[in-house]
């Protein structure tokens, strides 16, 4: 029946995580450290919150933007912390997760011949977004010796009178990098200069180490250009609950709303209800967790410099992505041997675009026991490699 899809979607790779962990699913103690979900649980009055919405009989439709509750809510925290204002009325929409606010962002602003820059590596559903909704992508390469941060002569090689988003993901899925605001003035003359939209992917905003995060729609003049993306799942350990936003321009979030009440509608109800509270009440469970995430982090990088492999210092999210080319395996080599040879299940550099190749993805969301025996196992196997050559 293939020759009844859709060219686009016939061609379209399946996601380089999803194939490859159908994999892992056939195997026994495999140590994963391959999923972006975090191994804690929603804090404890964020589910309460969401078990008395249930009891209160709150199961109907809400607004196709969401509980005003909450989007009354997320403005406040938004200019608290990021210093955004965005009107709850007219320039907020509640998302079934950040997820569903990319895909908007996609088709509501892109059509046939646009053209997309995206960072790479990146996460892995920005590229096929762009091309589900008829655009095309052109890749802006970033590189270990900078700090995998976007480099504006990178930027201006990538760029094709074609283009018309920009999609910035910083703090980085799967590096870790960050961009501060010296590294981001640059990018946004040229966002300026070539009349560019910006979709800024800040989902792992909460999640960064020693600098202050410093939100693209923030600098002067970039507001109505930035399509703000964010959500609940990383900073809360709530990814099951599936709410994300999108704020900007209201223009841009009107077009936007128009998709979703055609296709998604609204978010879940019971998930708004614990938005909320977690914006309320959970921000010193999350400042835990990034405590948590922290000791984790320098324990990864610390592992894979001591078995003589490069080792990027992530600076946000909770990934590392250490450079694998010396033991002479392709990113996708080293992922496959690593599962069979010692049950580590890890994610091929070039899931996440061309630049990937020669490294690989680890997650560091995982108990310290488990990080430690991965650690150990993944030593033993690049010895080995390391040994043969």
């Amino acid at each position: 029946m293939n020759n009844y899809l859709a060219t686009h979607v016939a061609t379209l790779p399946p996601s380089g995580i999803r194939k490859f962990f159908d994999l892992v699913a056939t195997m026994k103690d495999v140590i994963s450290l391959g999923v972006g979900e975090p191994d804690f649980v929603t804090p404890w009055t964020v589910r309460e919150s969401g078990i008395f919405s249930l009891e209160e009989g709150q199961t109907m439709y809400t607004s196709n933007a969401g509980l005003f509750e909450l989007r009354d809510e997320l403005s406040h925290h938004l200019n608290k912390t990021l210093n955004l204002s965005y009107d709850p009325h007219h320039e907020i929409l509640i998302t079934s997760g950040a997820s569903e606010a990319v895909d908007l962002v996609m088709r509501a602003v892109l059509g046939p011949g646009d053209v997309v820059l995206v960072p790479d590596p990146s996460y892995v559903s920005y590229a096929p977004c762009a091309i589900l909704a008829g655009a095309s992508v052109s890749y802006v390469p970033t590189y270990a010796r900078e700090n995998f941060r976007m480099r504006v002569e990178d930027l201006a090689r990538a760029y094709t009178p074609k283009a018309k988003l920009l999609v910035l993901s910083y703090p980085n899925n799967p590096t870790g990098a960050i961009m501060n605001r010296e590294d981001l003035l640059p990018i946004a003359d040229f966002v300026n200069e070539h009349d560019l939209l910006v979709l800024a992917d800040d989902i792992y905003s909460d999640l960064t180490y020693d600098e202050t995060h410093v939100s693209f729609a923030s600098l002067p003049g970039m507001r109505d250009r930035t399509l703000f993306v964010s959500g609940f799942s990383k900073s809360y350990a709530m990814t099951g609950w599936r709410i994300g936003y999108v704020a900007g321009h209201a223009d841009l979030i009107q077009g936007m709303t128009k998709i979703h009440q055609y296709t998604m509608l609204c978010a879940p109800i019971m998930g708004q209800f614990a938005a909320i509270e977690a914006l309320r009440s959970a921000n010193e469970a999350k400042n835990d967790m990034v405590t948590a995430y922290d000791r984790r982090r320098r324990l990864m990088v610390h592992g894979f410099r001591q078995m003589g492999l490069d080792c990027f210092e992530p600076l946000g999210a909770f990934y590392v992505f250490p450079d694998i080319s010396k033991t002479k395996l392709s990113s996708e080599e080293f992922a496959e041997q690593l599962l069979i040879e010692e049950q580590v299940a890890v994610v091929p550099g070039t899931a996440f675009g061309p630049s990937g190749e020669g490294h690989i993805r680890c997650s560091y969301a995982y108990s310290m026991e488990q990080l430690q025996e991965a650690l150990k196992r993944i030593s033993h196997f690049v010895e080995r490699r390391l040994t043969n050559l």
